[in-house]
C-alpha cells in the first residue's frame, strides 16, 4: 500500500465519503477513495503487490491518433483495458466497477460531479493540445514544405549542364559557358567536375590567376579528396614555370587518390623536362604499381629508352601499351616513328595503317603518316592524306602548313602561298605558320615580307620555343644578306630563349668562322658545351624494372630471353610480332634484311586507303581536290565539323 497525499485545487462545502471501483491501467489495479472534508481532501492510490495480466481487446484503437479531437480518450497517451477487478472486491465488498465514457459536449450547469469530471479532461486536453504542437508527427504540412526547400536537383542535370558546356567552350562561347558552370558551382559544391571544366576555360583564355582561384576553391570544396582538382592545378602551376608548386601539387594528387594515374604521369613529365630521367622512372614505376597497366605510362617508358638507344626494349614497352589499350592512337604512333627512325620502312607504314585504323580523324595520325611518306619520295600519296587530314579536320593549321611546304618543293610558289595565307586565318596565333611563310617567301627573294612575317610571329609571343626558331630563321637571313651585326644580336636572342639548341649556337660559330673570327667561333662552341644540360640515364634500370609488369612478368621474360642466356632477336622477333603476322611481318624488324624492306610504296598491303575513308569516313577520294577549295573560314565561333561540311 501506498500513500500519496495532496492538495486539491477545487473548493467544495461538501463534506462525505467517496469510494471509487477500481481500475487496471497498463495490468496495474488502482483503487480510488476521496475522502472530502471541508477545504482539505486525501487522496489514496491503492498499488496491490499482485498485479493481473489483463489483455485488451484488438477492436481498441492502438494510438491516440485513432480517436476522435477533442474526447477525454484523445488527450490519453495510454491504452486502457478495463474489467471487474477481484483484489477490488475483496477491499471494497459491493463495488461495482463503472465504466462511463465522457460526453462530447459540456453541459452548462455547474456544481455537479460530472461538470468537474469535464473540466478536468478538458484542462488535459489543452495541456496535450500544446504538447502535440511541438511534435512534427502532427504537422505533416510543415514538415513536407522544409524537405522541398532542402532538396537539390537531381544529378542527370549537372551532367547535362557539363555538357552543354563543353559544347560551348568547344565552339569558344566562353562566357556562356562559365556562367553555366559556375551554377552548378553553386548547386552542387561538393561535385569537382564543375572545378575543373571551369579552370580549364579560364586556362584556354590565358586567365591563370582566375583558374588558380578556382581550383584553389575546388580543393576546400571537396576536402582535398578530388586528385583530379590536384593535378589540373598542377599542371596550371608548371605552365606558369612555378616547378616546386607543381611538384607539392602533384604529391597532394597522389596521396589524394594513388590510383590516379594523371598524376603520376604527369608529374614525370615534368621532372622530365627538368631533366631527372631517374626521378621520373621511379614516378612511372610507382603509377604502374598503384594503377597496372597504362597506355601512357608505357609509352613514356618506351621513348626513354629510344632516347637511349635500346631500342628492343623500346618495343617491348611500346607491345604493351598498345596491349593495354589498342585503340590508342598515340602508342601506335611513337612505335612507327621509332621503326621509322630505323628505315624500316614496311613497319612503319603498317604501324601508321594502325594508328589511323584506331583513330580515324586523329590529325596527328595523318599528318606524321605524310610526312613519313614524303620522306620515301611517295609525294602523291603524301598529298593525299593531308587533303584527308584536313577535310577531316578543317580548323587545323598544320595540316595547310605542311601540304603549303609540299606544294612549294613540288608545285608552285603561288599555289603555296594560298595555303599559307589560309592557314594563317583559320588560326593568326599559330606562330609555325609564320615562320614556315615567312622562310618561303626568303627562298623566294622577297625579303622585305620574309622580315614583316618573321615579326608577325615574335609578336604573337616572344618567349617560347618557336620564337626562338624564328630568331635563329632571321638570324640566317640578315647573315646571307650580310647584315652582320643584327644576325649576332638575332643569334644571341634566340639562345636567351632556348639556350640549348644546337643549330643555333652551331651557326653563330660558323658565322664567326667564316668572318675570319676562329679563336671566338671556338669560345662559342665551348661555351655551348658547358652550359648544355647533360642527361644521364641508367641503363640498369631495365632490369629492375621487369619486377613491376603487373601480371605478366614470367611472360616477359621468356619474350625477352633472360632466363635462357643471352638475349637473342630473332626469338624477340617470333614472340613478340608473333600476333601481329597479319599486318607486320618478321622481315620488316629484322635489320638484318634491308634489302627486302625497300620503298613502301612496293610492298603489299592488305590496307586499301580509297576503301578505307570511302567506309569509314564517307569520303569520295576522288572529290579532296574539290573539298580543298570549297573549304572556307568559318565564322569566329562557329566551328564546321567534316560531317557538316561535306553535307
Amino acid at each position: 500500500m501506498y500513500l500519496f497525499s495532496a492538495p486539491t485545487t477545487t473548493t467544495t462545502k461538501a463534506t462525505g465519503t467517496i469510494t471509487s471501483t477500481g481500475a487496471t491501467v497498463h495490468g496495474f489495479s488502482l483503487s480510488f477513495n476521496f475522502n472530502i472534508n471541508n477545504e482539505n481532501s486525501k487522496v489514496y492510490f491503492k498499488l496491490p503487490t499482485e498485479v493481473p495480466t489483463i489483455p485488451c481487446s484488438s477492436k481498441q484503437p492502438s494510438s491516440v491518433l485513432d480517436r476522435r479531437p477533442g474526447s477525454l480518450e484523445s488527450s490519453i497517451t495510454t491504452q486502457l483495458c478495463i474489467e471487474s477487478n477481484t483484489q477490488l472486491e475483496k477491499d471494497v465488498p459491493g463495488a461495482v466497477l463503472v465504466v462511463r465514457r465522457p460526453a462530447l459536449d459540456v453541459s452548462d450547469e455547474v456544481g455537479s460531479p460530472e461538470d468537474e469530471t469535464k473540466s478536468s479532461s478538458a484542462i488535459i486536453d489543452a495541456g496535450l493540445e500544446k504538447f502535440a504542437k511541438k511534435m512534427p508527427i502532427f504537422e505533416p504540412e510543415r514538415v513536407e514544405s522544409a524537405l522541398c526547400q532542402e532538396k537539390q536537383p537531381l544529378m542527370v542535370n549537372l551532367d547535362l549542364a557539363l555538357y552543354k558546356a563543353k559544347l560551348l567552350a568547344r565552339n569558344y562561347r566562353y562566357q556562356e559557358a562559365e556562367e553555366i558552370l559556375k551554377k552548378c558551382i553553386s548547386c552542387w559544391p561538393e561535385d569537382g567536375r564543375s572545378y575543373v571544366a571551369l579552370g580549364k576555360i579560364l586556362k584556354k583564355q590565358s586567365k591563370f590567376s582566375e583558374a588558380r582561384a578556382v581550383y584553389e576553391k575546388g580543393c576546400q570544396a571537396t576536402q582535398g579528396e578530388n586528385a583530379y582538382i590536384w593535378q589540373c592545378w598542377a599542371v596550371l602551376e608548371n605552365k606558369m614555370g612555378n616547378v616546386r608548386r607543381a611538384r607539392e601539387l602533384f604529391d597532394a594528387a597522389t596521396v589524394a587518390d594513388k590510383r590516379h594515374i594523371a598524376a603520376w604521369h604527369g608529374w614525370a613529365v615534368l621532372e622530365l623536362k627538368q631533366g631527372n630521367v631517374k626521378k621520373a622512372r621511379q614516378l612511372l614505376a610507382k603509377g604502374l604499381r598503384s594503377c597496372g597497366g597504362n597506355e601512357y605510362v608505357y609509352q613514356t617508358l618506351a621513348l626513354l629508352e629510344v632516347r637511349a638507344k635500346r631500342y628492343d626494349q623500346a618495343r617491348q614497352l611500346f607491345r604493351q601499351a598498345t596491349k593495354c589499350n589498342p585503340r590508342s592512337c598515340a602508342s601506335w604512333l611513337a612505335w612507327a616513328q621509332l621503326e621509322m627512325q630505323q628505315e624500316n620502312n614496311v613497319a612503319a607504314s603498317r604501324l601508321f595503317e594502325k594508328a589511323v585504323g584506331a583513330s580515324p580523324k586523329n590529325r596527328f595520325a595523318w599528318h606524321v603518316w605524310a610526312i613519313f611518306e614524303a620522306n620515301v619520295d611517295n609525294i602523291e600519296k603524301a598529298r593525299k592524306l593531308l587533303k584527308i587530314g584536313h577535310a577531316l579536320n578543317p580548323r587545323d593549321p598544320v595540316l595547310l602548313q605542311s601540304l603549303a611546304l609540299l606544294e612549294y618543293n613540288h608545285s608552285t610558289a603561288n599555289y603555296a602561298r594560298r595555303l599559307f595565307r589560309k592557314a594563317s586565318e583559320l588560326d593568326p596565333r599559330h606562330q609555325p605558320v609564320w615562320i614556315a611563310w615567312g622562310w618561303m617567301e626568303w627562298k623566294e627573294g622577297n625579303i622585305t615580307t620574309a622580315r614583316e612575317l618573321y615579326q608577325k610571329s615574335l609578336s604573337i609571343d616572344s618567349t617560347t620555343e618557336s620564337a626562338a626558331r624564328c630568331l635563329q630563321a632571321w638570324g640566317v637571313l640578315e647573315q646571307r644578306v650580310g647584315n652582320l651585326s643584327l644576325a649576332r644580336r638575332l643569334f644571341r636572342s634566340s639562345l636567351n630563349v632556348n639556350s640549348q639548341s644546337y643549330i643555333t649556337w652551331m651557326t653563330w660559330a660558323k658565322l664567326e668562322e667564316d668572318q675570319g673570327n676562329s679563336v671566338r667561333a671556338e669560345e662559342i662552341r665551348n661555351l655551348y658545351f658547358q652550359q648544355r644540360t647533360e642527361i644521364v640515364d641508367d641503363a640498369s634500370w631495365v632490369a629492375g624494372f621487369l619486377d613491376i609488369f603487373d601480371p605478366a612478368l614470367d611472360s616477359i621474360k621468356r619474350l625477352l630471353n633472360l632466363e635462357n642466356g643471352p638475349f637473342r632477336e630473332k626469338e624477340y622477333i617470333r614472340n613478340v610480332w608473333g600476333a601481329h603476322k597479319d599486318s607486320i611481318d618478321e622481315k620488316s624488324v629484322d635489320h638484318s634484311s634491308n634489302e627486302n624492306e625497300g620503298n613502301v610504296s612496293h610492298s603489299r598491303s592488305e590496307f586499301e586507303l580509297d576503301s578505307f575513308i570511302k567506309e569509314r569516313l564517307s569520303l569520295d577520294p576522288a572529290k579532296l581536290d574539290v573539298q580543298l577549295e570549297k573549304n572556307s573560314t568559318p565564322a569566329p565561333g562557329k566551328v564546321k565539323s567534316a560531317r557538316g561540311s561535306w553535307k
